[in-house]
């Protein structure tokens, strides 16, 4: 009888978390995500068979897997009590959060939209920090990202960080934002210049960029406002 393989020794493409990595976790069966869930099977089978043979007694119902006690999980060769344990707080995390009702994502569509969440970011600083607000194509918020922190007069951002964080994040919109401690709205001559460096990276990228939004305390100034972009 051959040796069976550690699931290490596993064609990469096979390995269930190189396989979420590559593919995400709705490429994964519920075998392969509880395997990544318990780490390892035991002599006779991998993680994934043994979760198969789990799944297989309840019918491969996750809510039937979510309804077996610790002792009745430990009678598996390969499941021990931290494995037990591990598979039914997922179960009960999977029943919250069918629960709860999906996080509303601010809209941002707007020059006073963006000022109104940058505001309590940039409103103690005495140094002038540069942002990027990420957007999904309806204008609500994936994620702000810090991208330089500079000094008083002045900070330096390097288009290559913009562009890598939205395409990290897969976001076709994006708007940059930077504060003036000094209280001036007036851009610079050097944000007019790092409004266009951005304006024409985004359009190689196809990114849509939103704005330039500079940040007072209780003023801004926009570039797409003013008609400059």
């Amino acid at each position: 009888m051959a040796e069976k393989l550690n699931i290490n020794q596993w064609a990469e493409e096979d390995r269930p978390r190189e396989k979420l990595m590559r593919l995400g976790a709705e490429a994964l069966t519920n075998a392969e995500l509880l395997a990544i869930l318990i780490g390892s099977g035991s002599t006779r089978e991998t993680a994934v068979e043994l979760m198969k043979r789990v799944l297989g007694d309840c019918n491969n119902n996750l809510n039937t897997l979510g309804k077996k006690s610790i002792r009745e999980l430990c009678e598996y060769k390969g499941v021990g009590e931290a494995k037990a344990i591990t598979i039914l707080a997922a179960c009960e995390l999977g029943k919250r959060r069918q629960r709860e009702k999906a996080e509303e994502r601010p809209d941002l569509g707007s020059p006073t939209a963006i000022y109104d969440y940058m505001r309590p970011i940039f409103q103690d600083l005495d140094v002038e920090e540069a942002w990027i607000v990420l957007m999904n194509q309806h204008y609500r918020l994936i994620r702000s990202v810090r991208i330089s922190h500079g000094g008083i007069s002045e900070t330096a951002v390097d288009v290559r960080i913009v562009m890598k964080e939205a395409l990290l994040a897969n976001a076709p919109v994006l708007a940059l934002c930077h504060n003036h401690p000094s209280g001036h709205t007036r851009p610079s001559r050097d944000d007019d210049q790092l409004t266009m460096r951005v304006k024409q990276a985004c359009e190689t990228m196809r990114i849509c960029f939103l704005d330039h939004v500079i940040v007072c305390d209780g003023a801004y100034y926009s570039y797409n406002e003013q008609g400059r972009l």
